[in-house]
């Protein structure tokens, strides 16, 4: 946690005690938890932290670099402290968000594919992002059971 205060420090951003939280939150859990479940997690510990100071939190660790946002659709905006690309997969039923891990985003990122889409596009193109949307294991076996 030093570094990510150095990190602050450097941005000229106050550490404070609600920023190393909201933090702490998304490098303990692969969850990637929305604006809401952060905020319901750190309640018990600090019953003063109003939901607009993390959503504040949140803005400013992605700003400086410390999280991503991930923008999954209708259910809204989820973050992730793991910032080196990776790609993430969606359940369509329960909202669930899993890192997929051992896939070479480089085969996305293939220098034909963004030349590609810089020339349709007209972008200067500066990340790739990628989801993979679907009905995780848990939500399939409820749907062959019937009770979902």
């Amino acid at each position: 946690m030093q570094a990510i205060e150095e990190i602050l420090r450097t941005k000229k951003i106050k550490v404070t005690p609600q920023r190393m939280a909201v933090y702490s939150i998304l490098k303990k859990t692969q969850a990637h938890p929305n604006v809401e479940m952060i905020f319901q997690k750190l309640k018990p510990d600090y019953p003063a932290m109003s939901l607009a100071t993390v959503y504040k939190t949140v803005d400013v660790l992605k700003r400086v670099g410390l999280i991503q946002e991930l923008n999954v659709g209708e259910s809204g905006l989820r973050y992730d402290a793991v910032v080196s690309p990776h790609s993430h997969v969606y359940c369509e039923k329960c909202g669930k968000v899993d890192d997929v891990d051992d896939l070479e985003l480089d085969e996305f990122q293939d220098q034909a594919l963004l030349n590609k889409v810089i020339e349709k596009s007209g972008f200067n193109i500066s990340a790739v992002q990628l989801y993979f949307f679907g009905i995780c294991p848990d939500c399939s076996e409820k749907l062959m059971e019937g009770s979902i």
